[in-house]
């Protein structure tokens, strides 16, 4: 039994993942149930729900991506994808520096981590062109 948990120590990652996930998912219900219920009763004293409340119906109950808070809270497109360049280059950077003075004696796993954090890198940086934002804000 204990070679089994040492074989497969990596599955708590995408475990671990499932369960956030689905927390996510009751949480993000709970809400939309709680807003419908505030709504159900100023629809019985017949008054008008704040615009605030309705805007909250509008965000889908699986909304996993931040589109939604870009288009109601003001944010420009783009400001993630840029803190997105900025990282994954400082890590590729750092990766690659890694390789390159073989720090452990790992530098060629170095190297693919430096490629693929390079690749997101670039991949970020498409992305926040694409995306029409300038930069991040001030």
């Amino acid at each position: 039994m204990e070679d089994l948990f040492r074989s497969y120590w990596w599955l708590i990652f995408p475990l671990g993942w499932f369960v956030a996930s689905g927390f996510s998912s009751l949480l993000n219900y709970r809400r939309q149930k709680d807003t419908l219920k505030l709504i159900q009763t100023y629809a019985e004293k017949g008054q008008e729900p704040p615009a605030a409340l309705l805007k909250v119906l509008e965000r889908p109950i699986d909304a996993d991506d931040d589109s939604w808070q870009t288009r109601n809270q003001g944010g420009r497109p783009g400001d993630g994808s840029w803190f997105s360049v900025v990282l994954f280059g400082v890590m590729s950077a750092g990766f690659g520096y890694a390789s390159w003075s073989d720090i452990y004696g790992a530098g060629d796993a170095f190297l693919i981590v430096s490629f693929v954090l390079g690749a997101l890198c670039l991949a970020s940086l498409v992305s926040a062109m694409r995306s029409g934002g300038r930069g991040p804000r001030a």
